[in-house]
């Protein structure tokens, strides 16, 4: 900042603070970047005298009147809360009125880098068949980059053509079809993309794009599913530089070999649509996959999954793993090294900011950067499934400084030199009845404990920089993109104003807890490898009803157990290894005793089938729950040679029952687990080994007994999905009590519980070579 604005602005601060009752405690904020932001926002205060009225108004007209054109700004993030920072939320109705706000607006060098491990919506579906990272995000964040005076430069606009034109994309970007359209031009006049009014170039590059798109031997594939028009736009700028057949022919070191034309690509669309060409940036060109690791040890992945997952449990780890080596480009490095500014967008916990500082070197690049004003904007509302729950105390609501040690836990190491300043609502600047309707709904602020932030040397901003045009049309409290890109000017204008007015700087920030953050890693599949092997194994089962005569669609049953081994992303291919078919049977045919439990379906060793209840068909979550159980239970194979029940008597007094299993021999028997897995699982299921191979397990008289080949079953269902095994669930529910030492079979009891969690985290579900 020049030397002039910084004396001519120090001085106006010191003589708005140098008398007894200084006109600066007029602004209601505890710190004077606080102050200078609600001066910003909020306009003079009402109460201050005349000569501090005119002091206030033209330390507040140097600060709006600034100009920051040139500063280099990075804002790190995916999803709706960095989409809406940069320009707005462009999937709203609304956003076409006023669709150039935001960092874009105030710092027109503004670039985007984006995550790409989203799993859901369009972006799943094209996962499914494409090679490539995922693209909703993207989507988003390029459709609210595009600024004002590009497209008038680029296209001749005036302001209202161009404003016009910005709903025409918006239109065009979210536009969702469903059936597979002959062309190009039959598609674009489905979106309505056919008006005069969107200039012929973009109306070209979109068509080009879709004829790609329906052209090309892989992309043409998940042309066939439902998509955003805005997903394919942005997956034909991924791969139209490619050379031909490289998607069909080399898809695992498509990002290694061909990394810049991917981002060469990216570059183009942006151009093309009015947004700066380097303004977004995918964190890699490589496709990668979330894995959560929850407080009770289990792991699950998939951001999509995760997301509707209710385990009872906060998260506690979030590891991105990668299909191939990680591709960044060097100049996203440096992009990230020359910045000015370098923001974490709001956005969900896990699934955000920290995927992007897993990419290897990019948050070596922020911290290496110790010139730029470095932000974390705090998220607003309690998320469930990931905010609601602290890991410090489970029974208490998410706090801030929550939100900082699952940065510190989950970066590489930590946070220290990844941000200063922590931006956060103001609570006392939300209407009353808001937060009481939002309590209503169940959902909660996040609450700044600043005495806590503060002594770990971070510097917290609160401020009230919520839309009130999302309030008064949709009645919901989110980031005003204007709002927040004035906050950002006036912090950074801050900055050189602070050497002279008794506000020291935040010593540099440490890591809240004493660990550093760790990653672990695995390699793995492309999912649209995966996608088509889970397809083709599917494909090779029969499924029938056997003797009975049932009708049911059996393709419909297929589609149905492909999309949910596809949902349910820890299964390995592997797992059906042992399955060679599934029977339907009917109801009064069913042969199983079910006194002991209301299971509908079984694995049958001896022929390799899964059978079910013709019942559980009619309900897409009766099928899962019974599908799942059997395939757990398969997973034992042909294990057992012997089984059977004893009574156990004393004097002629039946005292329970004894419950013998012989194993067949290793060697001799089709089985998932190795000989020392399977031990270790029989031992979890409270079987005694009396001699090699042969367990035994007591049963008091009139006690229910869940017998291995079941509690496999149930114990997988659980793992994938604790709703789907609620005996299951009650048995674990033991972790979430306290422990206490009075009494010693509740510790023995938990600890054989967490050895189940861990068996299934790693012998069942932690084999990743499928």
């Amino acid at each position: 900042m020049d030397r002039d604005f910084t004396e001519k602005n120090r001085e106006l601060i010191d003589q708005l603070g140098a008398r007894n009752l200084a006109p600066l405690e007029l602004l209601p904020h505890r710190n004077l970047r606080e102050k200078l932001v609600d001066l910003v926002l909020n306009d003079v205060p009402k109460l201050a005298d005349y000569r501090s009225s005119v002091a206030f108004t033209q330390l507040r007209q140097n600060l709006v009147e600034t100009k920051t054109d040139d500063l280099r700004v990075v804002v790190f993030g995916g999803g709706t809360g960095l989409s809406n920072i940069i320009g707005g939320d462009c999937r709203q109705k609304g956003w076409a009125r006023r669709p150039f706000e935001g960092l874009k607006q105030v710092f027109p060098r503004t670039s985007a880098i984006v995550c790409v491990t989203d799993d859901g919506g369009s972006t799943g579906e094209l996962l499914k068949d494409m090679p490539v990272i995922a693209v909703g995000d993207i989507r988003h964040v390029l459709l609210s980059s595009i600024q004002l005076e590009r497209l008038q430069k680029q296209y001749d606009l005036t302001v209202a053509e161009a404003t016009s034109l910005a709903g025409e994309l918006s239109t065009l970007f979210n536009y969702r079809f469903s059936g597979c359209p002959s062309t190009a031009r039959e598609l674009l006049e489905q979106s309505g993309m056919v008006s005069a009014r969107v200039p012929a170039a973009i109306r070209r590059y979109v068509e080009q794009a879709l004829t790609f798109c329906l052209s090309d031997a892989t992309c043409r594939q998940t042309v066939q599913r439902s998509h955003c028009l805005g997903n394919l736009i942005v997956v034909s700028a991924l791969c139209r530089r490619l050379p031909p057949g490289v998607l069909q022919q080399e898809p695992e070191t498509l990002a290694n070999r061909y990394g810049d034309l991917i981002y060469a690509g990216l570059a183009d669309c942006a151009f093309v649509f009015g947004a700066a060409p380097r303004a977004v940036e995918p964190c890699t060109a490589t496709p990668a996959q979330l894995r959560f690791v929850y407080g009770d040890g289990v792991q699950v992945r998939g951001e999509k999954k995760s997301s509707e997952a209710r385990r009872g449990f906060p998260i506690d780890r979030v590891h991105v793993d990668f299909c191939s080596t990680p591709y960044v480009p060097a100049t996203l490095l440096e992009q990230i090294g020359n910045a000015d500014i370098l923001i974490m967008a709001p956005g969900s916990l896990y699934s955000s900011i920290i995927p992007v500082m897993q990419v290897p070197g990019i948050a070596e690049a922020v911290k290496n950067n110790r010139h730029a004003l470095k932000l974390l904007i705090a998220n607003l509302w309690v998320q469930e499934g990931e905010t609601d729950r602290s890991n410090l105390d489970p029974e208490r609501k998410f706090h801030v400084s929550d939100m900082i040690r699952a940065y510190d836990r989950n970066v590489p190491g930590g946070i220290r030199g990844l941000f200063d300043q922590i931006l956060c609502l103001s609570l006392q600047d939300i209407p009353g009845s808001v937060i009481q309707n939002y309590a209503v709904e169940g959902k909660s602020p996040i609450y700044l404990d600043r005495d806590v932030l503060e002594k770990e040397g971070f510097e917290t901003v609160e401020c009230g920089f919520y839309s009130r045009a999302a309030l008064h049309e949709r009645q919901v409290i989110q980031h005003d993109p204007h709002v927040v890109a004035q906050t950002v000017k006036t912090l950074y204008l801050a900055e050189a104003l602070f050497s002279r007015v008794g506000v020291v700087r935040g010593a540099k920030s440490r890591a809240v807890t004493e660990t550093e953050g760790g990653v672990e890693r695995y390699t793995v599949t492309l999912p649209s490898y995966k996608y088509r092997h889970i397809s083709q194994r599917l494909h090779q089962l029969t499924i029938d009803a056997g003797p009975d005569t049932i009708d049911f669609d059996v393709e419909d049953v297929r589609d149905r157990l492909v999309e949910m081994i596809w949902y349910h992303q820890d299964i390995p291919c592997r797992h059906l290894d042992l399955v060679s078919g599934i029977t339907c049977v009917r109801a009064e045919h069913w042969p199983r005793d079910q006194r002991w439990d209301n299971v509908f379906s079984f694995y049958e060793p001896s022929n390799s089938r899964i059978y079910l209840r013709q019942d559980r068909l009619e309900d897409s979550k009766k099928l899962e729950i019974a599908f799942l159980i059997a395939l757990g239970q398969s997973l034992l194979g042909d294990y057992a040679l012997e089984k059977r029940i004893e009574p156990l008597l004393d004097g002629g007094c039946t005292l329970g029952r004894v419950y013998h299993l012989k194993l067949r021999r290793a060697d001799a028997r089709a089985c998932y687990f190795s000989d020392t897995e399977l031990g270790e699982f029989l031992q979890l299921a409270r079987m005694k080994e009396l001699e090699p191979g042969h367990f035994t397990r007591v049963i008091n008289d009139q006690e229910g007994f869940t017998p291995p080949g079941l509690l496999m079953g149930l114990m997988y269902a659980w793992y994938l999905d604790n709703r789907l095994a609620s005996h299951i669930e009650y048995k674990m529910s033991i972790l979430k009590i306290r422990q206490s030492d009075l009494i010693p079979e509740q510790i023995r009891t938990r600890q054989r519980r967490v050895g189940l969690t861990d068996f299934f985290r790693a012998a069942v579900f932690g084999k990743h070579d499928d």
